[in-house]
């Protein structure tokens, strides 16, 4: 389980590339504050992609063009344009704006750090959407100062998803065998406590460790302040059903150590994502999109 560090706390406080609200501050600023609070906005302003049909929504191609966007501050124009009211004003389905999990999770994550709020986004995997399978999820991580330690938070379960999902759990306080970080499901398949098989996206349908590898990058990119998308690729990140050499298997081994307590071994994995294998470039590839685009 992650641990405290005052020392990397502040950094986890501050904006990063991706979770800067720019010129719409002002506007999470005069939100409600608290997790519960804030994730209730974010319902009435964003609506996932793959579960839109859910709220009588049918997204056309040109709506599906903001599931694309990284920085939060392009997400936010998205919203104030579709619908100019204070952001704290539900929209209807209709007018929401189509994202996925990783987008409720990096708008909380920068509300979360304008008011000083350390929080950061977890790439993994979720136990809860279908019985006996891990499937591809983004939650915030964020830290409860008042009982001294970081919680999990999936903001995008509203009540209609906790209905069809069946969830049983506080998502404000996600329990850490219901939400596996990248890593933690990395070595639990390593060790032959889980299997690779049922980790990754079922609607697709993929599995399998290079899916567990590729998002265990995209977490600890994450972690050192590049929330990418979850289709985003670059370096060694293995490619569908790709065989992983024993190189890289030792690469990832301790790349999943250093994730599971990310405050405690900060510097380090600062220095191991400088590694020109798993350093972020200028340009990533998205494998939706079949082309490079710039971070």
């Amino acid at each position: 389980m992650p641990t405290q560090s005052p020392a990397t706390l502040a950094d986890y406080a501050r904006p990063g590339r991706m979770t800067s609200a720019g010129a719409y501050a002002p506007l999470l600023e005069r939100l409600p504050d608290g997790v519960a609070g804030l994730a209730a906005v974010e319902h009435g302003l964003l609506i996932h992609e793959h579960i839109a049909h859910r709220y009588g929504v049918t997204l056309t191609d040109a709506d599906r063009d903001t599931v694309h966007l990284r920085p939060v501050e392009q997400l936010l124009a998205r919203i104030v344009e579709r619908d100019d009211r204070p952001l704290g004003a539900p929209r209807p389905p209709e007018r929401r704006v189509a994202a996925n999990c990783r987008h409720f999770t990096v708008l909380l994550v920068t509300a979360l750090r304008l008011r000083g709020i350390p929080a950061r986004a977890r790439c993994g995997f979720g136990a809860y959407f279908a019985a006996g399978l891990y499937e591809d999820h983004w939650v915030a991580e964020c830290w409860d100062a008042r009982r001294g330690r970081w919680v999990l938070v999936d903001a995008q379960l509203d009540e209609p998803q906790r209905e069809l999902f069946g969830i049983d759990f506080d998502v404000t306080d996600v329990p850490r065998d219901r939400f596996v970080v990248a890593g933690d499901a990395w070595l639990r398949c390593r060790a032959g406590e889980a299997d690779p098989d049922t980790f990754g996206l079922s609607i697709i349908p993929e599995a399998g460790m290079w899916w567990v590898a590729a998002n265990l990058m995209r977490d600890a990119a994450a972690l050192v302040g590049l929330e990418l998308l979850p289709w985003d690729v670059w370096g060694v990140m293995p490619g569908p059903a790709e065989t992983i050499d024993d190189a890289r298997t030792a690469l990832f081994d301790e790349l999943a150590r250093l994730t599971l307590d990310p405050d405690a071994h900060a510097d380090e994995l600062r220095r191991l994502m400088a590694d020109d294998r798993l350093r972020v470039p200028a340009r990533v590839r998205n494998a939706l999109r079949d082309r490079d685009e710039p971070v």
